[in-house]
């Protein structure tokens, strides 16, 4: 058994090395990270930090601003792109790479599938985004197999809906409200009949609305609510043969888009057809409705979910001093049936980045919950490319603006993954010693949650109740929980104070009985797996364990019990 620990990575900044970018600036002007720049060295590096399974964001061909003309590729018009490199999620070519990625235009597919290999040959595996609710506005695909047809080719345009259609056809409406429909182009964009659009918008788009892309039909009339799905939808059919081309092309799993957008009978439908082929396979769900978690993984087949909507959000809430600690145990509660399938993460690109001015400032202060989020149970654990070095989001990078993300519709570079692959290095010369020591403590965790039998696969035993609040267990600051086998414990506390705190935590008779573990031990030696040190203490029921804890951080102390 190995526990999934994935690194999320946009190879369109993640090999970028220029140093002066401008805001808004072009391919040319900013430069562009490519799949030639994921070198073994790099593979190395990250897999040295414990991951296991490499997300490549942005592999499929989407939208852009910049010219591929010369090699077959039709323009978009720049008034459905989002900022100069466009939307990973405004997919123009589901069968293509993206030819920004590529050193060699002609070869961009060669080019990933060497990366693919790369990345097996370094002991990870590969997972890639799924994106089925939606299209680009301007989608053709220049690399479909043999006898498939581009979306909304043989649709039925004079119609709202019709089960064969592949899109929702509005009529007579304009695109764009508050939206420059001419931007830079010679003339105004206009779609005649108009789509319904990504984000379930059956009118005029907004600003605000995904205006980039188009509503895929999968049978939902929308407007009268019925469900056609006898005869599949042709839309079904079509992202069947997507997703198997990919499993075709050696990828390992699948990270799919906004999954609650699409009818969870498709799913139930394609993913053991995939699976049926492809056994290997992950499929990880972005979704954010918690009441229907369940109907996702028991029937809809997915494999893991994102744990957005539940642990992320507390643990924030938790960093921030406006939750207590003890929400942590109620959270947790609430997918203790399903927590193996719940993926935890504290960023990724939807996110602020924790060392942003939205967020904590200062990556240091979420050590504790990344603790958490990494230890709590038997799930996967993702880390996005830079938080290991406490990269802050803060530029200035164009469409995305200053919002404490790292930007996915801009050219641009990350400063700290810059400095980290140092000329392609990948060494630690050029960063602060704050930010190794920020890196060596991911690693020295994440690589733990496969080193360790009881983080790997042990069971999990929350210590809340059973240590109130107290003046020796600060319960709102404080969080501690069990994980262990028959053969080993390990005690884990968090202190989500600004300060360093003494505390004892009791371990009830109960804990060791469910570890089927029966010691009385006036004195035993155990070790911090994160630091090395050792401390002596009692091991029994009867007794509390002393521990002094540094403010947002934690022990995971070791226990040998036989």
């Amino acid at each position: 058994m190995q526990r999934i620990i994935i690194y999320q990575l946009l190879p369109r900044l993640f090999g970028n090395e220029t140093s002066n970018c401008v805001s808004g600036g072009t391919i040319k002007q900013n430069g562009c990270g490519k799949f030639n720049d994921i070198t073994s060295k790099a593979l190395k590096a990250i897999r040295n930090l414990g991951i296991t399974h490499v997300w490549y964001t942005g592999i499929l061909e989407h939208t852009t601003r910049t010219d591929y003309t010369e090699f077959g590729i039709e323009n978009t018009h720049p008034a459905t792109v989002k900022g100069e490199a466009g939307s990973p999620y405004a997919i123009k070519d589901y069968y293509d790479t993206d030819p920004d990625l590529a050193v060699n235009v002609t070869q961009r597919r060669e080019e990933f599938k060497a990366l693919v290999e790369r990345t097996h040959k370094a002991g990870m595996k590969v997972i890639m985004d799924f994106i089925p609710n939606h299209v680009a506005r301007h989608y053709k695909s220049d690399n479909r197999p043999e006898g498939t047809y581009d979306f909304g080719t043989l649709d039925d345009k004079n119609t709202f809906f019709s089960g064969h259609n592949n899109f929702y056809y509005l009529g007579s409406q304009s695109f764009g409200c508050n939206i420059d429909a001419k931007d830079s182009a010679d003339t105004e964009y206009s779609e005649h009949p108009l789509r319904a659009t990504g984000n379930d918008c059956f009118g005029t788009p907004g600003r605000n609305d995904w205006y980039d892309t188009v509503k895929l039909n999968y049978g939902i009339d929308y407007r009268t609510g019925n469900r056609c799905f006898s005869p599949v939808p042709d839309t079904w059919v079509k992202m069947l043969k997507i997703l198997k081309y990919w499993a075709a092309q050696g990828v390992d799993g699948f990270r799919c888009d906004m999954i609650e957008m699409t009818p969870v009978d498709f799913w139930h439908w394609a993913l053991p057809k995939v699976k049926e082929e492809y056994p290997h396979l992950i499929f990880i769900g972005e979704i954010y409705q918690p009441h229907i978690y369940r109907t996702f993984i028991n029937y809809g087949c997915f494999d893991y979910l994102y744990d957005k909507v539940g642990l992320y959000d507390t643990l924030r809430s938790v960093m921030s001093g406006r939750t207590s600690a003890n929400e942590i145990t109620y959270t947790l509660q609430q997918t203790s049936d399903i927590r193996e399938h719940m993926l935890t993460f504290l960023e990724n690109h939807d996110e602020q980045r924790i060392a942003s001015d939205f967020f904590a400032a200062e990556a240091e202060r979420a050590k504790a919950a990344l603790i958490v989020s990494a230890a709590v149970g038997t799930q996967p654990f993702m880390l996005y490319a830079g938080e290991e070095l406490g990269e802050k989001g803060m530029d200035k990078e164009g469409y995305s603006g200053v919002d404490g993300r790292t930007t996915i519709f801009d050219y641009w570079s990350v400063d700290t993954l810059r400095r980290w692959k140092n000329g392609g290095k990948y060494d630690d010369s050029l960063l602060t010693d704050n930010e190794k020591s920020l890196q060596q403590f991911h690693a020295r965790l994440l690589q733990l949650c496969n080193e360790e039998e009881a983080l790997r696969e042990g069971q999990f035993y929350d210590l809340q109740y059973a240590n109130p609040h107290s003046t020796k267990y600060d319960s709102n600051r404080i969080y501690s929980f069990l994980r262990g086998t028959s053969d080993e414990l390990l005690l884990v506390v968090t202190n989500f104070g600004n300060t360093g705190r003494h505390c004892e935590v009791y371990i009830p008779n109960e804990a060791f009985a469910f570890y089927s573990i029966y010691t009385n031990d006036e004195k035993t030696t155990a070790i911090d797996l994160l630091t090395g040190r050792k401390i002596e203490t009692p091991l029994s029921p009867d007794a509390k364990i002393a521990i002094d804890i540094e403010p947002c951080n934690g022990v995971i102390l070791k226990f040998k019990t036989k």
